[in-house]
């Protein structure tokens, strides 16, 4: 089930991405937006095949997107680069959570 989160917000990352190059012609928006979103894919396909470093993976993907993320919508307080930011951090606490479960055996 710890593979869900990671498999939506490689869907969100990549369709943003997409969106953003689409609506300003943005050629970084499209590879940061498709790069993240393929290293939570990645981490979404790692953690559902219960391999190693998986939810490692997706809390990197997180800390990635909300240092990009926070101080954008800190500064333009737009809807979408606020949902982002709130999502990745979000997504962020949940997965540092499992790693911390993981490993004290909680």
């Amino acid at each position: 089930m710890s593979h869900h989160p990671s498999y939506t917000m490689a869907v969100i990352c990549g369709i943003g991405g997409i969106a953003a190059y689409s609506k300003a012609r943005s050629m970084p928006s499209l590879i940061a937006g498709v790069g993240v979103g393929t290293l939570y894919g990645i981490a979404g396909y790692i953690i559902k095949k219960n391999k190693d470093y998986g939810h490692e993976t997706a809390l990197a993907a997180s800390t990635i997107l909300a240092f990009s993320m926070v101080p954008r919508a800190i500064k333009t307080q737009k809807p979408i680069t606020l949902s982002l930011s709130v999502l990745s951090v979000g997504v962020g606490a949940y997965y540092a959570k499992k790693i911390y479960e993981y490993r004290v055996g909680v």
